[in-house]
Order: C-alpha cells, then sequence, then structure tokens
C-alpha cells in the first residue's frame, strides 16, 4: 500500500495535468513541433515549435490538411499512410519515428523524425504527431560516412599492409597491401584466426596482443610472418589498440612493412661503408709509404751508382732496391683499390679489348686451362681506362685459374644488359639504365657467404701465397670507371665475377631499346617458381603476376615437388634456380618431369650460361635465363619457351 505521503504527491500530479494552464505550458515549452491532426488530415493544435520550424503562423495552420506541411513528392503517399493509420491505430514512441521530410512556408524542405501517438476524443479520433528537425544529425551522418570513406581509401591504397584483429585473434580488416605482401585475399581471412603467426611460434600474437594493451607494441618492431605459399618473411609491425567506447581494449590494428629489401640495402649499405672506410685507410696509408719508397729508392740508387762493380755491399744494396720496387708495386695496387689513380678514360670496345689479350692470357694460365671467350657480337662500348681495364680482366682471369689446381674452363663473355628499376633498388649505388657486362668464371670450388663477404678486401686472400690485393684492386678500378662488380659463388660450383660498366655510344651510334612484350590477351600458362633466395622470389612472383600467370612458389625444391604431386592443374613451365641448397634446379626438373611429361623447363642463375653448361650443372642446350633479368626480359624468354612446339610446328 502507498504510503499517505505519496499518495497525497500523486493526487497532486493527476490535478496538474488535468489544469488546462499546465498543459497549455507543457506544450507551448516543449523542443519538439507538435501537431493534432484529425481523421481527415486537418490540423486541429499547433504548438510554438511548430511555427517556428515551419514558418507558419498559429492561424495559417489550424484548420489547413497537414499535407501542406509534405514536400510534393511525399503527399499523396502520406494520404494513404494516413488512411491506413486512423484505421488501425497504434502509437510510435521516441526514437523509433519515421524519417519523413518537412516543407516550410518558404518552399525549403528539411529532414524530420517524426512519433505518433493515438488519443480519442468526444468528437473523434486525433493522432498527435511530435516532429523532429533532423537535420544536424544527417550532416553529421554524412560527415561520418565520407569520413569512413575517407579512411577506408587510404587503408586502401596504403602501399603497406594494414590488419586489424579482435582480442581473440579473429581478423577484422585485410586491405589490399595485405593481400599482396601476404598472398590471402580478405574472404579468406576475415573472421578467421590471423593467419600469418608461424605454426611453430603460437605464442607471437597473444604477446603481441599484451605488449599492445599495455601500449608497449613497438614502433618498427621487427618480426618473422608466414606466407600464404608457406615461404617466411621478416616485417617491422607498428601496431595501436582498438578500444571500445568504455576505454576498454577491442583488438589491435597493425601497420606492417615488407622488410625483406629494407635488410637487403642495409647489407650492401654496410659492406659498402665498410669497403670506403678501408679505401680511405689504404690510400692514406699508400700515399705516405710511397713517399717513403721514393726515399728508399732513390738512396739506393745513389749508393749504388758510389759503389764499384765488385763492391761486396753492391748486392745488398740491390736487394734492397728490389725490395722497395716490389713495395711500390704494392702501394700502387692499394691506390687502385682506394681509387687514387691517375686514369686516362676514354670510349673502347669491350670485344676489341679482351681479342687483343687472348693470346697474352692463353699463355699466362698455361696448357691446364682452357680459355673460352664468348663476346657479344655487337660493339659493347664503354669509356675506361684500356690499361686498367687490362689488369682488371688478367687478375679475374689468374684468380679463376688458381681456383682449379687441377685444370678446367675459363669464360669470359660480355652482353649489352639493361639493368631495370627494380635491380636498382636491390643493388645500392646501381643507376637504372644500359650497362656492358664483363664476366669472368671458372669451375672451381666455389665460395662460402664469409669468404664473399671479405673478398674484396685488401690483405685477405684464401692462398697461400697471395698479397690478397689483386680482387681489391678490381674492385676499386671498376668504381673509379663508375660500374659496379657482383660475385655469384656457392661451395662445389665454381665462381662468376660480373662486372657492370655503363655503356655508352660511339660514332653517334645509338643501341635499340628492348621492346616490350604485348600480347593480344593475358596468359592462361601456370608457372612453377622455384628460387630459394626470398627476395629474387618475391620479385620474379610479382613481375609474372603482373603479367597475368598464375605463379606457384614454393619455399624450396622440396615444397616443389610435393606442390607437382598435389597440384591437380597443369604445370606449363617450370621456372627454377640452378644452384639451390639439397636439390639442384636440374634434379628438380628431372623428378618433376617423370610425372608431368609435357612441363617444360627454363633455368636462371646469376652464373652465366657457359658456366653453368660446363660446370654440367645443367644439361647444353636447355634454356636459361641469366640474372639480373628485366620483367621484358623474362616475359620474352618464357614465351619463347612456352610457344617453342608452335614456332617449330
Amino acid at each position: 500500500m502507498p504510503s499517505p505521503a505519496n499518495a497525497g504527491s500523486s493526487r497532486t500530479i493527476r490535478a496538474l495535468l488535468k489544469s488546462q494552464a499546465t498543459a497549455t505550458a507543457l506544450l507551448e515549452t516543449a523542443a519538439q513541433a507538435i501537431l493534432a491532426v484529425d481523421e481527415g488530415g486537418r490540423i486541429m493544435l499547433v504548438n510554438a515549435k511548430a511555427e517556428e520550424m515551419f514558418g507558419y503562423g498559429r492561424e495559417e495552420l489550424l484548420g489547413q490538411s497537414v499535407e501542406m506541411l509534405l514536400p510534393d513528392a511525399f503527399r499523396q503517399a502520406h494520404e494513404r499512410h494516413r488512411a491506413e493509420y486512423f484505421s488501425h491505430p497504434r502509437s510510435r514512441p521516441m526514437g523509433i519515428g519515421m524519417d519523413l521530410a518537412g516543407r516550410r512556408k518558404d518552399g525549403s524542405s528539411f529532414p524530420a523524425e517524426v512519433s505518433l501517438s493515438h488519443v480519442q476524443e468526444k468528437s473523434g479520433p486525433l493522432a498527435i504527431a511530435f516532429i523532429t528537425d533532423i537535420t544536424r544529425r544527417k550532416q553529421a551522418e554524412e560527415e561520418l560516412r565520407r569520413a569512413k570513406e575517407t579512411l577506408e581509401g587510404v587503408v586502401q591504397a596504403s602501399p603497406l599492409a594494414i590488419w586489424a584483429a579482435d582480442l581473440e585473434g579473429r581478423v577484422t580488416l585485410w586491405n589490399a597491401a595485405a593481400e599482396r605482401i601476404f598472398g590471402w585475399k580478405a574472404g579468406e581471412v576475415l573472421g578467421r584466426p590471423l593467419p600469418i603467426i608461424p605454426a611453430d611460434r603460437p605464442g607471437d600474437l597473444p604477446a603481441l596482443l599484451d605488449r599492445t594493451r599495455r601500449g608497449a607494441g613497438g614502433a618498427g618492431a621487427e618480426h618473422t610472418s608466414v606466407k600464404k605459399d608457406g615461404s617466411r618473411i621478416e616485417v617491422s609491425v607498428w601496431t595501436s589498440l582498438l578500444t571500445a567506447a568504455d576505454g576498454a581494449g577491442r583488438g589491435v590494428l597493425a601497420v606492417v612493412a615488407d622488410a625483406t629489401e629494407r635488410r637487403q640495402l642495409e647489407s650492401q649499405l654496410r659492406q659498402s661503408q665498410k669497403m670506403e672506410a678501408i679505401g680511405r685507410l689504404a690510400g692514406g696509408v699508400a700515399h705516405d709509404f710511397n713517399n717513403l719508397l721514393t726515399v728508399i729508392t732513390g738512396y739506393s740508387d745513389l749508393v749504388l751508382a758510389s759503389l764499384k762493380p765488385d763492391d761486396s755491399l753492391r748486392k745488398d744494396v740491390q736487394e734492397i732496391r728490389k725490395a722497395g720496387e716490389r713495395a711500390s708495386r704494392l702501394t700502387n695496387q692499394l691506390l687502385a683499390f682506394s681509387r687514387r689513380q691517375v686514369i686516362q678514360p676514354r670510349t673502347l670496345d669491350l670485344n676489341g679489348v679482351i681479342r687483343d689479350m687472348h693470346q697474352m692470357l692463353r699463355r699466362t694460365i698455361g696448357e691446364i686451362c682452357e680459355l673460352h671467350l664468348i663476346l657479344d657480337s655487337d660493339p659493347a662500348w664503354v669509356r675506361a681506362d684500356a690499361g686498367q681495364v687490362e689488369q682488371v680482366v688478367v687478375n679475374l682471369v689468374l684468380n679463376a685459374r688458381d681456383a682449379m689446381p687441377r685444370g678446367g674452363r675459363i669464360s669470359i663473355e660480355t652482353a649489352r644488359v639493361e639493368l631495370g628499376d627494380q635491380y636498382a633498388r636491390t643493388h645500392l649505388g646501381v643507376q637504372p639504365g644500359p650497362y656492358v657486362m664483363l664476366a669472368v668464371s671458372d669451375q672451381g670450388a666455389g665460395m662460402d657467404e664469409q669468404t664473399r663477404s671479405r673478398l674484396f678486401e685488401p690483405f685477405f686472400t684464401t692462398k697461400e701465397k697471395g698479397t690478397g690485393l689483386g680482387l681489391s684492386t678490381v674492385y676499386g678500378i671498376v668504381k673509379q670507371n663508375g660500374g659496379e662488380i657482383w660475385v655469384y659463388s656457392e661451395p662445389g660450383f665454381g665462381s662468376t665475377f660480373k662486372i657492370y660498366l655503363p655503356r655508352v655510344s660511339a660514332t653517334g651510334d645509338r643501341d635499340d631499346p628492348d621492346q616490350t612484350i604485348e600480347t593480344a590477351t593475358a596468359p592462361t600458362e601456370t608457372i612453377l617458381l622455384v628460387e630459394d633466395e626470398p627476395g629474387v622470389r618475391k620479385l620474379v612472383r610479382e613481375m609474372l603476376a603482373r603479367r597475368g600467370y598464375t605463379v606457384l612458389a614454393p619455399e624450396n625444391s622440396a615444397d616443389a615437388l610435393a606442390i607437382g604431386k598435389k597440384h591437380r592443374g597443369p604445370i606449363h613451365l617450370l621456372l627454377t634456380d640452378v644452384v639451390m641448397p639439397n636439390l639442384g634446379g636440374r634434379e628438380l626438373a628431372r623428378r618433376l618431369g617423370q610425372s608431368r611429361p609435357a612441363m617444360k623447363v627454363l633455368y636462371m642463375s646469376g652464373y652465366t650460361d657457359a658456366a653453368v653448361v660446363h660446370n654440367g650443372v645443367i644439361e647444353p642446350g636447355a634454356a636459361f635465363l641469366q640474372k639480373p633479368f628485366t620483367a621484358e626480359l623474362l616475359e620474352r624468354k618464357i614465351r619463347e619457351v612456352l610457344d617453342a612446339d608452335a614456332h617449330t610446328a
């Protein structure tokens, strides 16, 4: 039972509500426009807010059709809905009202939300309409929609992978760059567990979520991720906590950059900086030491001139002078490495220089080794110092001979090449453009990574008798003439030294640019790409995918064999590196060919064609593509191999 005090309050409230004055006050101070409409659609009641909202005076509205307050497009439909409403009257509370439009006296319209309440009077039923001008809300919704579209556009256009996951690790966002970098389409991952966490590192995501919640997710922290094809990549990750309205964490947003290319460039930069520092030191020492040697040899000459031919000291002084001459030659090599030699560059045909050296080189290497020249059919014009070029060739050929104490084949090759933007991005210091390649290959024991990393350092040698200045001299000469030098070598597979010198025109001749391959329709073939170097695999896969090929890109030979068994469709071409751990390209092609005899094979390698053929790594006549190559050259070679039957039919 209510208490006497509460009962008294209730009676007071009911009395106030029945009071005409109170009802009028409530009506006139309401924040919404209020209209009472009878069954015929005539306006029977108007409050002050309705006058303000529609721009009419009260006397202009009372007794008039409510349709006058609606835009023309709404009037006919509103009459029908009004008739239906009075047939089955029902309330529409605030918050679930109808979205309509109002028409002001000046003809302008505005969005409105209308809630209804049904009242039965003695004179008949009335519909009480509560009207809210929702212009600002609609404007805010439109601004929010545009902001969302802009944000979505930024996310999808970002060159960085962007993904988000809830606290259980289910993916809630996956942009186009994430598709490109990791290989999964958005439809394959949304709503599912984040797939990029390696199976052997299940704690990585919970740890990342925990660090992000604590505000310690890290900016640019490096992680190992896995791609759809099973390969692993190193990525840099920036994370931010996603929060709910109450501030509680609801997930993590991650921005991811593929760090593979950056790491490669960082390694090259460190090597370049090391070589530059050694060069400065070596050049300074050589310059000062040459001054001392000048004194030594000069005074030796003075002493020798003063001694009689039969003087017992004469031979001792001559030995001092010979030692000074040998030391001088060493310092000159240091000066070459540090690029402080005086050079006389001129335009010359690299092919002509090598042909002129041919007989001399044969005599130098002796009968135990074979020397083969594989020179470009067209002149290979470069601007360089002829004496230095000869010094480079001699040093590389002698190194090749020393790498084969039991004999073997030494190949000297030249070719006119185009180094593209992608090659330049992944090889520090290289500018895209036309070059002449000079390659010297041997069939020796090859080198491991540790040896290759120190190969061009002064005084570093793997020989029992050697100064360690031969290759450092080559390095300095190539750099001084504006070129680049790279070495390709694996234990047991010999070595290839490649030098790229900028190609120039002679007597106004110009080289024809590579022609871009254009096909009327997109390729339909499937290519199995096998390359153990992640950076190269990523590059070639992107080249092929952009051309329209279907690309299967396992991480290694073992996975390639598995794909060869499981893949249901045809594999038209095997594009494989020649030298790989455990299983080389030739053996891989042989095994896959047993179950796929129609599959064609294209080998690729940083070694030259002659080097891999004469080392027995691939069979003579096999299709071969030499690294580096442009996308156009890759496409041309692939079409050449795939279309070979059509051309010979």
